[in-house]
Formats: C-alpha cells, structure tokens, sequence
C-alpha cells in the first residue's frame, strides 16, 4: 500500500507518499480500507518532530479516517467485511489502509456520506470525553471554547446547544464568528481585539464561565482562571500558547474551580472505547437527527497532504480539513 510518510521531520515538504508494507490487522483488530482522513495539529506537531505515536501505534500520521472493513482480525464481534465506518486512530489514517482497535470503530451516522465521516471520530470524542464526561456541563450553563471555528470548536458550540447550555467563543474575525454564530454560538468573541475575560463577565453578568474548553494553554491560564465560574472547570487540550504559565492557587481556590489536562492519543485503548462507546450512546444519535453535522471546510486528495498542513498552520479553516485516498 502508499502512506504519508515522514523519513525527516520539518515543514510540510516533509510528508512524502510512499509505498509501505501493508498492515496486517492484531488480535482484537480489523483493516480498513481507507476513503478518507481528516488533519488534525497532532498530525503537524508528528512531522515536526514533537509528538510520536504511542509505543505499537502506527509510524503514520492521521488520527482518524473512514472507510471499509476488508479483514477482521482474531477475536473481533460485531462487525463484518463490508461495514463502513469511521474510526479513532493512534496513528496511521494518512494510507490506503490501517488497522484499527475494535473498540475504536463507529458506524457512519445516518445522513453522512463515507469520506465526511472522516471528520467526526476525533472532534466527537474529544468534545464528548473533555466537556461532558470529564467536565459534566449541564443545561442552562455557559460554555466557553477557545478556537470556535477548528474542527473541535464548531463540534463544541453544537454539542454544547443540543444539550442546553449558553456558548461563548473566541475566533479570529468577523467571518469566523459568523460560522459559529451560524452553528448556535451565542456570545461571539474577536479575541484580536477584545478580551475575552470582560466580554464573559458582561455576558453573564458576572458569573463567568462554567465550562471552558481550552486549546491555548499557558498563555490563557491566568485569564482562563479570571472568566470561570465559582465551581467552573477548565478543561486544557492544546498548548498552542505554551505549555508553562503561573497559576494563582488563590484564585483557583476563590473560585472553587477544577482544572484538568487530558490527551486522547496516548490513552489506553480501554479509556478510548469507553469514550468511542459514550460518542456512539450520545452523540451519533445528534447526527443522525440533523441537530449535529460535521462541518468540512476543504477536501484535497492525500497526495497533497502538504498543502492540507499548510492552510491548517495558516488557520485560514473552518472547521475540518480532510484528505481522501486515491
């Protein structure tokens, strides 16, 4: 088979298409035939070098891909040859094929067509594992997400409204917040030109946020601190502004608030079906009842992975990049 492959870390000329042996699927596994995968910045920091895949897990970048089950693996129920899916991956979604966990896979909702799939397994459950099952945001609650027009972004603002919570977002730009007000984003925040701790404090009279979902990391967490909540909880799944910042126990203390810090890669594969079990429970049926739909800003074929990479560092998105195999 032909795969994205990396033989030196560096800029998006890095990723070349090679051929590669083709995966043989594991005990508790089945292949994949691939239609398509989505980039994610987990996919830039690997070709840069920063971020390996997991012990076992695939060389290849791509967090998630969909397509067609051409084999099972020892041990799999449940599924057969044939089924189209879509799947949660530690690695290996830029290929003709890969081998993917049982507990990993996900029926294509209803209404969605194969190759947009692609652009669900990864959003969904990071949103679902960080704002719900960790952070338990509830109805009537304010809800505010950092990059609202990313691909975990316009996932959060919609998940967010179908279960009854006020969001907020930060974006770049007239026409990004228009996107997320397009998908239900109540309180829309140019983060260039305003500050997002004074607009939540108007917004909410004070209160502040209950729920933020966090990309930024050091460069938001004192300000992070300041617009929650009294009982608030910051969930931190990104440090695209750092990974060091000064935290004020004082502060986190008056507020009676939570921080917690979570990855979806590097988790047991366990911790990752527990996750992919809940999306299926919760989310797949928003999907497939036109509350929730996959927002795809371009598609190119995956030869031109590169230029994928590029418009994501340009941030020129929203919403999911998705490269298709030929």
């Amino acid at each position: 088979m032909h795969a994205i492959t990396i033989p030196q870390p560096g800029g998006p000329e890095a990723l070349v298409w090679a051929e590669v042996p083709d995966p043989v699927p594991g005990e508790g596994e089945v292949l994949v035939e691939v239609v398509a995968s989505a980039v994610n910045r987990a996919d830039l920091l690997q070709r840069q070098g920063f971020y390996d895949p997991p012990p076992g897990a695939s060389p290849y970048p791509g967090l998630e891909c969909a397509g067609r089950i051409t084999a099972l693996g020892p041990g799999v129920a449940g599924w057969a040859v044939g089924d189209e899916v879509c799947a949660l991956l530690a690695g290996g979604g830029y290929a003709e094929q890969v081998a993917v966990p049982a507990g990993q896979l996900l029926p294509v909702p209803e209404g969605v067509d194969l190759a947009t799939a692609a652009a669900l397994p990864e959003v969904a459950a990071t949103v679902w594992s960080n704002v719900f099952m960790i952070s338990h945001l509830r109805p009537g609650e304010t809800l505010l997400v950092h990059g609202g027009a990313s691909g975990i972004g316009t996932m959060a603002i919609q998940l967010g409204k179908a279960v009854g919570a006020r969001v907020a977002v930060t974006a770049g730009g007239r026409d990004k917040l228009a996107r997320c007000a397009e998908l239900g984003a109540d309180i829309l925040i140019d983060y260039r030109e305003q500050d997002f701790v004074a607009e939540i404090d108007k917004a909410t009279d004070g209160a502040g946020a209950d729920v933020i979902l966090d990309i930024v990391g050091a460069k938001y967490l004192d300000r992070n601190i300041r617009a929650l909540a009294v009982n608030g909880r910051l969930a931190v799944i990104g440090l695209q502004g750092g990974a060091k910042g000064e935290l004020s126990l004082g502060a986190l203390l008056s507020k009676r608030a939570a921080i917690t810090a979570t990855s979806l890669r590097a988790r047991p594969q366990a911790e990752k079906a527990a996750i992919i079990a809940a999306v299926r429970e919760h989310v797949w049926p928003l999907i497939a009842g036109g509350r929730v739909r996959p927002v795809v800003d371009r598609t190119l074929p995956m030869t031109e992975a590169a230029e994928a990479h590029r418009a994501l560092e340009a941030s020129t998105h929203v919403g999911k990049l998705l490269l298709t195999a030929p």
